[in-house]
């Protein structure tokens, strides 16, 4: 007994920096701790002091799976609560990889993948991803919405919500539309729109401490209440937002019971329409616990919280809620459904996009998207089937970015070519991960092709020399798109974004 009381008193005194003069945990966080977790503390206490977890989630959208880790350099071990989600080795980097560039993983905190499973989305729904921004768990919901459906995703902060459509773009998403509002602004103008709503709410990020030693820094019992009153505002709005019927997820990377249970507690005392769903719970992930928090509602047990002494993973609360009632799909006339205030977005007519159709024609094979084309400037989008109205929107990226309208001519986006698979384009330009002329267009650099060169063209499938080949091709990685050059004269001209481009 006095070896562990001993052994506690170490490792807290490591955690909290004493002796050192610099503060690594806050005291207070740690007392509470020690109270909510009893007998478990000295095990959460030595997680806290261990390494965190990295990890990655496979691109469904850009491979299978077992493809992918059957040309995986990585040395990779799979979570157990995500089917495409792996570990990999701490000597490993896959952020400077080329399949990074060409979205074919997203590199993820194990923990974060947990949530949105439990949305439960299909192709098809409407799903709206509150607080998205980087957009980790969006590029998740995209996976289960295979290009299918209306997907929101906002983020209120300017410079994150940048963050996030970028991170949409290389993953090749095709229907999301990224803005930058208030929740109450959404909640206006989507009354009841939504199938499933994610609600990943700002928090005190206590559950990041291990793996962010700022948050630590940063921590306050005043943040805490501040986070917790924010967290009750976002829950409200999101209230508004889902339909009869459809299902919401929050979640937390906090312990503190004030945002997590608490929140839970305060959301439902306010909203009998909403009920806790009893979802099964994956190995080590512990139920919410009713006495950590003042007046608990039934049902806490069915909460989950995920904490680093029990999973390969940092902390991580979630709930799972269902609006009762139903709603159709369609209206007694026969309609599809709005519940938007501004009605469906109208598209522009076909005279606006003949530049773009001769392109499709002359370059790519068996790729007519459905959607609704939208013009702003020079600038072409396909918007998912039966968006909403843009109408008194911030919006960043109201789709797929197709490219850009010329004069007399279609330039395709870095957009088009990430969400493009190879054999929709009748040219490609194969270039393998495992030498260096990758990397060299991931820099920039012109590349030669054919007998001789350093690349190879491939039409309808088959290689072949370069010689009379010319025109926009997808450039790819291992079978992977990862942007457009332009053939001339055996010479590949680089497309790859200037912005992106690697020194």
């Amino acid at each position: 007994m006095y070896e562990a009381e001993n052994q506690v008193m170490l490792t807290e005194a490591a955690l909290t920096g004493q002796g050192k003069g610099e503060q690594m945990l806050p005291e207070r966080f740690l007392d509470r701790m020690k109270k909510m977790l009893g007998e478990e503390y000295p095990a959460f206490l030595e997680s806290l002091a261990g390494e965190s977890y990295r990890a990655l989630r496979v691109n469904t959208r850009k491979t299978e799976t077992g493809t992918f880790l059957g040309k995986s350099p990585f040395a990779l071990e799979r979570v157990p609560w995500v089917e495409n989600g792996f570990y990999y080795a701490g000597a490993d980097q896959p952020g400077r990889h080329p399949y990074h560039e060409a979205g074919v993983y997203y590199i993820q905190e194990p923990s974060a993948m947990a949530p949105v499973p439990f949305l439960c989305v299909q192709p098809g729904d409407r799903v709206l991803d509150l607080c998205a921004a980087p957009g980790g768990k969006t590029t998740q919901i995209a996976d289960y919405m295979q290009g299918e459906g209306v997907l929101v995703s906002n983020e209120i902060h300017p410079a994150r919500a940048k963050i996030l459509s970028e991170n949409v773009e290389r993953m090749g998403v095709v229907n999301a539309i990224v803005t930058n509002e208030t929740p109450e602004k959404l909640a206006e103008l989507f009354p009841g729109y939504f199938d499933k709503v994610l609600v990943d709410a700002p928090c005190s990020g206590e559950g990041m401490f291990r793996k962010n030693e700022e948050a630590g820094a940063e921590w306050s019992e005043e943040n805490v209440a501040l986070c917790a009153k924010r967290q009750d505002e976002v829950l409200a709005c999101a209230a508004r937002l889902l339909r009869h019927g459809g299902r919401m997820v929050y979640s937390t990377c906090t312990f503190a019971p004030e945002e997590d249970e608490g929140a839970v507690s305060r959301f439902l005392s306010v909203h009998p329409e909403f009920s806790l769903v009893k979802a099964e719970r994956p190995d080590g992930f512990m139920p919410g616990v009713p006495g950590w928090t003042e007046n608990p509602v039934p049902g806490l047990e069915n909460t989950m919280r995920l904490m680093p002494h029990n999973i390969k993973g940092e902390g991580h609360f979630l709930a799972v809620f269902e609006k009762t009632g139903t709603a159709g799909m369609e209206t007694p006339d026969g309609m599809l459904r709005c519940n938007a205030k501004n009605g469906v977005q109208p598209g522009i007519p076909e005279r606006e996009y003949t530049l773009w159709e001769a392109f499709r024609k002359e370059y790519l094979r068996d790729f007519s998207p459905e959607g609704v084309y939208l013009r702003f400037g020079e600038q072409l989008y396909l918007g998912p089937k039966d968006m909403p109205a843009l109408q008194g929107l911030k919006v960043l990226r109201p789709g797929l970015h197709l490219g850009t309208l010329k004069k007399d001519r279609f330039e395709p986006s870095h957009a088009l070519a990430l969400a493009l698979q190879p054999e929709t384009v009748k040219q490609t330009v194969e270039l393998s991960a495992s030498d260096v002329h990758a990397k060299h267009y991931l820099s920039g650099m012109t590349l030669t092709a054919g007998d001789g060169g350093v690349c190879t063209v491939c039409e309808g499938g088959s290689k072949k020399a370069a010689l009379g080949a010319k025109g926009w091709c997808l450039v790819c990685v291992d079978g992977y798109s990862l942007g457009w050059g332009k053939l001339a004269g055996g010479i590949l001209k680089n497309h790859y974004p200037k912005g992106l481009r690697k020194g």
